[in-house]
């Protein structure tokens, strides 16, 4: 497990208590489509692997979803050593619930979740102050106003495509609390519209309602300068 992670655990997994097996049980999923589909299902069926007794399938799991998860700790935690013990914690807290999980939500929503509030605990602990839109934003939040122009590399082009690039981030950062987050979820970590009702709690109608609303909010910013 300490191979795989590439994390230094402690307490390694191996010192966790066993989880003892469980039953079956029915699950309901959120709608996906497509490729998602077939992810929910292999998750699934991990999830029901370790909850049965199985370590190597959660080794499996960490595997697949580690560097998401530690770039999304370092988005919080920028210091790569802190980044590593965090998400670490964040994982053991995972395999420590998974007895609990029920599949109500996707395995990764569930997860990130978990990793998200480990971040933010961490940082109290520390007595420093999470991001003010709960995520750093980077270059996938720019690619909608920086697409609008031609590729060409002409020093105009490149001024113009610096100024865009500050536009949408001071936009982003204007935007009301509730709507920034879920075009951050959306636009940067690309999540689904039920895995982001889930993790805001919210319905999905809300969701899509905020993300539009977010999305208008940077397109007036950018359009003069853009269609200028």
């Amino acid at each position: 497990m300490r191979e795989a992670i590439g994390l230094n655990l402690h307490p390694p997994l191996s010192a966790l208590p066993l989880i003892k097996q469980q039953p079956p049980v029915a699950r309901s999923f959120p709608y996906t489509t497509g490729g998602a589909v077939e992810e929910a299902a292999v998750d699934a069926a991990l999830v029901e692997r370790v909850q049965a007794g199985d370590r190597m399938a959660f080794d499996l799991l960490v595997r697949k979803y580690q560097h998401r998860i530690v770039a999304l700790v370092q988005r919080f935690v920028p210091n790569w050593h802190e980044a590593q013990d965090v998400t670490q914690e964040a994982f053991i807290k995972a395999f420590r619930a998974l007895p609990n999980f029920r599949g109500e939500s996707a395995f990764f929503t569930w997860l990130y979740k978990i990793a998200v509030n480990t971040a933010k605990n961490f940082l109290v602990s520390q007595s420093r102050r999470p991001p003010m839109d709960d995520v750093l934003l980077d270059d996938a939040v720019l690619r909608e106003g920086a697409g609008r122009m031609h590729d060409n590399a002409t020093p105009e082009n490149e001024f113009l495509r610096e100024e865009v690039e500050r536009t949408v981030l001071a936009a982003v950062a204007d935007l009301p609390e509730e709507i920034r987050t879920a075009l951050t979820l959306r636009e940067i970590d690309g999540l689904s519209y039920e895995e982001i009702a889930q993790i805001m709690n919210c319905p999905i109608g809300t969701v899509r309602s905020r993300i539009f609303r977010g999305r208008e909010a940077v397109d007036r910013r950018i359009r003069p300068l853009v269609e200028g």
